[in-house]
């Protein structure tokens, strides 16, 4: 059961005032007066607690209730995030593109979405490590770099394309920090249609970041957190609503951490400041969110590559480091996004939303090879002057009707995004080294260099989306299309002089069904696009200079959702075929008949066990395969980077004779992975144990709240992943965050 509790339509009850009215919090504490039913802010949600007496305490989580000062209509974004599911640690629907937020059972792919309390509980720092709950992604390069990326499904997700709201082209390009997100949404698959073509074009999965808005309840959080080896910092969380109606609102965070880490010569340094400002009105809808990371790193971690033909040499112990003492990378970003809606009638909304960001960053490092099996290797040492320019928009409609039984939600969207890059990669020197025993040199003089444009890009789509529902809404079919425009121009950065141009572009369409043959079953399958650029042909093969059209991704997905109550169980089938550009040595020609194959059967539980036992994960099965390689040795192979089996599993017990103590622990298992696309160079299969406690207590009626999480409790050492284009990713060391927060 859920209960929606507006500003003065508390069960009839009001009193004098400004407004004649209750507030929604205030209603609450009115009708909860008496009951020994607590509840805490989670978003415009208050989630319900009823303390048990069983000898010992405890208490028992009941149902959400949603909060709000105006109701706003389903198919508006703004003041309007889906209230968190039984547990606290994902919600029960997210944002799907243009098809705006949708229920988890009402939606044809797989899709979480994480709440905030659950990156507080877990600690996480970055948006990344939010992602060690789902046994579908995997580090790409290692947690302890500078840039973590990831494979979802099996495939590469490059750091740039995160999505602010369902907007490309806003947040920070290579490390975002968590402390600005309310919810980290991830919907796994090719994503043409909802949200258009990613900036980098990754088809593995759509991850999206909701932020932080102020909620009816006044908030102001004050954290201190430590992680080892002596990096410690802050985070201050400050929300207010103003005026009779609440209808302005103010969030702030702002965070700083800095020190060293657990890695040999590693120093990492963050801070992030985050402002939301947001109006509700009767018909309108104003959000602004302004935002300044600043992060510096020495000796920042790259992957290693390797010689062919070399036997992978054992992972080194995960706290050493090869990078040179002297190196480091520097990265600034500032972002920003202003989205207003407009309510025509209760059934239509308009909306619009712009967007930026400007990265700068320099970096001195260099992307190690090893040359022999005894780990020795090579390090050139380069200096990488960046400059990253992005502008967004987006302008569209949503809305509701019936034709007799039948419902329906349609949305019409355009929206563009222009990017500027600018680069340079001077060598400064080559370092030998080897893995086990590094070798460091002295710094060589830098030059100052301005960065040179090297790429200018321009991606703009049109896109429809509509859902029909009928039998109260037991049967949904849901289908868009969009048409995207792919524009851009390739420079060398040293002269300037324009070295390629590319335009083209693609109709994707998507479809799909969901059936519901019992209210708390979803049987669902779906049809899904991909879409990344093609390319120009390089000038040694005979048909140089033409341009490929777009790689066009397919995902075919099946499954079923099973929403027990308190705890809601996952099973989905998937296929997706990615093409690639292959070169055919009978007529010296490059063409786009490659293909990977990757298949997975998913399994995931999340939500409430006991009263007391909360369960996040599942268990991923992949099966990654090359195909139309045009080469005996690699067709049929098994793709790089695809391990068999991802396991991730998540168990929180919350004490029930310590009230206010939870423990908790993860598993974390891959099985092994290819290298090369011979098969001839493998990574062995890999485990790690993260633990935890937490502790909430009061001190003079203010709530305090005390965390400890370790990771890789086991220190283990392992290589995380392994790709050729990617290369070899090591694993984090043993980890160790504590934290304070006080409520005041």
């Amino acid at each position: 059961m859920q209960v929606s509790i507006s500003a003065g339509l508390a069960h009839g009850v009001s009193s004098p005032g400004a407004s004649g009215a209750l507030t929604p919090a205030q209603a609450l504490d009115r009708l909860l007066s008496g009951t020994g039913i607590t509840y805490r802010m989670t978003g415009n949600t208050a989630m319900l607690q009823r303390l048990i007496d069983n000898g010992v305490g405890g208490a028992l989580q009941l149902d959400p209730v949603q909060v709000q000062g105006v109701a706003v209509p389903p198919q508006a974004i703004i003041d309007n995030v889906p209230p968190p599911y039984a547990g606290g640690q994902v919600a029960t629907g997210g944002q799907v593109g243009l098809f705006g937020n949708r229920g988890v059972m009402n939606t044809p792919f797989s899709q979480t979405s994480y709440t905030a309390e659950t990156v507080e509980n877990q600690q996480a720092r970055t948006v990344t490590e939010v992602l060690a709950n789902n046994p579908s992604v995997r580090m790409a390069t290692s947690e302890t770099s500078f840039v973590p990326t990831t494979y979802i499904r099996g495939f590469f997700v490059a750091p740039w394309d995160v999505s602010f709201n369902g907007l490309y082209g806003v947040l920070p390009g290579q490390t975002i920090s968590a402390d600005l997100a309310e919810r980290v949404e991830l919907l796994l698959g090719p994503s043409a249609l909802l949200s258009g073509m990613p900036p980098q074009g990754s088809i593995g999965g759509l991850l999206n970041i909701v932020p932080k808005r102020a909620v009816e309840t006044p908030i102001t959080r004050v954290t201190t957190n430590y992680a080892m080896n002596s990096q410690f910092g802050g985070h201050v969380d400050v929300g207010r609503r103003f005026g009779d109606n609440k209808e302005w609102g103010v969030r702030f965070n702002g965070s700083y951490r800095g020190g060293n880490t657990a890695v040999q010569n590693q120093s990492q340094e963050m801070g992030l400041l985050a402002l939301a400002l947001d109006y509700r009105g009767e018909r309108a809808r104003l959000a602004v969110d302004l935002g300044y990371q600043r992060q510096y790193a020495t000796a920042p971690f790259r992957n290693f590559g390797i010689n062919p033909g070399i036997a992978i040499p054992a992972a080194p112990t995960a706290t050493s480091n090869v990078a040179q003492p002297w190196s480091y990378s520097d990265i600034e970003d500032r972002f920003g996004s202003l989205r207003g809606e407009f309510d025509i009638s209760e059934e239509w909304t308009v909306y619009g939303v712009l967007g930026g960001r400007t990265t700068r960053s320099n970096t001195i490092g260099g992307r190690p090879t090893i040359t022999n099996a005894m780990g020795n290797l090579t390090n050139p040492i380069q200096y990488i002057p960046f400059l990253n320019q992005t502008d967004s928009e987006e302008v569209g409609i949503r809305g509701r009707f019936d034709t007799g039984p039948i419902h329906h939600q349609v949305s019409l969207v355009a929206n563009r995004q222009f990017t500027v890059t600018s680069n340079q990669f001077p060598t400064l020197t080559t370092v030998t080294s080897n893995i086990y025993n590094p070798t460091f040199v002295a710094s060589p003089n830098v030059p100052f260099l301005n960065p040179n444009r090297a790429s200018d890009s321009l991606a703009y789509s049109y896109g429809f989306g509509h859902t029909m529902s009928g039998a109260d809404d037991r049967v949904q079919l849901i289908w868009g299309l969009r048409q995207q425009q792919i524009e851009s121009n390739n420079y060398n950065n040293a002269s300037g002089v324009l070295t390629g141009s590319y335009s083209s572009g693609a109709l994707t369409p998507a479809v799909g069904v969901v059936f519901k043959p019992w209210e708390n079953v979803s049987v669902y399958g779906s049809y899904m696009q991909g879409l990344q650029p093609g390319s120009i042909v390089p000038a040694n093969f005979a048909n140089a200079g033409q341009v490929l059209p777009p790689f066009v991704s397919n995902q075919f997905e099946i499954g079923a959702k099973v929403d027990w109550g308190r705890l809601i169980t996952t099973l989905a089938l998937f296929q997706i075929t990615q093409p690639s550009g292959i070169a055919n040595a009978s007529n010296n020609t490059f063409t786009a008949d490659g293909e990977q194959r990757n298949r997975g059967i998913e399994l995931n539980a999340m939500g409430l066990l006991t009263d007391q036992v909360r369960v996040l994960g599942g268990v991923t099965f992949l099966q990654g395969r090359l195909q139309k390689t045009g080469n005996a040795l690699t067709d049929g192979k098994v793709a790089t980077g695809v391990p068999d089996v991802q396991l991730n599993v998540g168990l929180e017990w919350d004490m029930p004779w310590v009230r206010g103590l939870t423990l908790t622990g993860r598993t974390i298992y891959t099985s092994a992975q290819y290298y090369d696309n011979a098969n001839t160079q493998q990574i062995p299969g890999w485990v790690r144990f993260d633990v935890g406690a937490r502790y909430g207590f009061e001190v003079q009626g203010r709530p305090l709240s005390a965390k400890l999480n370790v990771l890789n409790v086991g220190n283990n050492n392992y290589w995380e992943s392994a790709n050729s284009l990617f290369g070899l990713a090591m694993g984090a060391p043993r980890t160790v965050l504590v934290s304070l927060s006080a409520d005041f």
